[in-house]
Formats: C-alpha cells, structure tokens, sequence
C-alpha cells in the first residue's frame, strides 16, 4: 500500500535508503546519501508544495519516493526525490504505481513538469521514467545539490 509518510516511518525509511546505496554502490558523496533531510523525511515533506509516500508491503516499510519543488529552477517545476525500495519491492510493478502517485499529486498541486536526476547504471529505473514520459536532457536543472548524479531526465505536464 502506497500511503503518505508519518514520523514514526523515519526510521524505517533512512534504512531502506541507506541500503540501497550499499547493495547498488552508489556513491555517497555527492547524493542523497548525504542529505540532512535523510534522517526527519516527514518533516522535509511535510509542507506546502510537497510530498513523501512510503511503500508498505506487510506491515513493512519497503520504499518510499516523494517531491518538492526545484530549488533555483525557472518556472513551477518539481524535483523526483529520494525514489528507492528494498529488493522485495523491485520488479512487481510498485516503482510503476509509486511514479504515477507522485507525477498525479504534483500535477494536482499545479506544477508544470518534473525533474530528476539518477546515476547512469541504474537502467532499470531510467527504463520506468521513460516509460512514464520522462526525457533524457543534457543538463542539471535547477539546484539538488547532488553533484554526482549525471543522468538528467525530464517530463512536463
């Protein structure tokens, strides 16, 4: 069940990233890994113009993903972030529904298109941003403040 994110799921959530980043090897320095927003995500989210959904499988946090708007971009464009799951939840389709929640909510809050940005191994999520209407562009928008992610990609509403 996809679901918004409470404070108790903090935790959970910090984990589940973390361990993406160990089990795929992506760097650290330079991406989410590093955010302060990591550890309080319901609080980040918790505000005008965003949004953090939770994956629960179970009873149990399994992937999260969320936006907000991009800092220090022209126009109402939103920024994907922080779209992982554990392995349990990879491959049944999940990533489709979690995607199009977040693309529906920030579409309702009036934005004009969204942003992300990811590393250039992980064809499997470029494949599900593709499939969703996201384009490959040749540079950063705006300002994430996650220097080593090379995979820019796009869709407008």
């Amino acid at each position: 069940m996809i679901r918004p994110i409470q404070l108790e799921d903090n935790p959970k959530m910090e984990q589940v990233i973390r361990a993406v980043f160990e089990d795929m090897g992506i760097p650290k320095t330079g991406t989410a890994y590093e955010d302060e927003d990591l550890k309080r995500l319901y609080q980040a989210y918790n505000q005008p113009q965003a949004a953090y959904y939770v994956l629960e499988l179970d009873g149990e946090i399994v992937g999260g993903a969320g936006f907000s708007k991009l800092r220090q971009a022209d126009g109402n464009v939103c920024e994907l972030q922080k779209m992982y799951f554990a392995p349990k939840a990879r491959g049944i389709n999940w990533g489709d529904k979690m995607l199009e929640h977040c693309l529906q909510q920030a579409a309702q809050l009036g934005y004009s298109g969204c942003y992300l940005e990811t590393m250039p191994y992980m064809e499997a999520a470029q494949h599900l941003y593709k499939k969703h209407g996201f384009e490959f562009i040749d540079g950063p928008m705006g300002c994430t403040g996650h220097v080593a992610c090379p995979v820019f990609m796009f869709k407008t509403f």
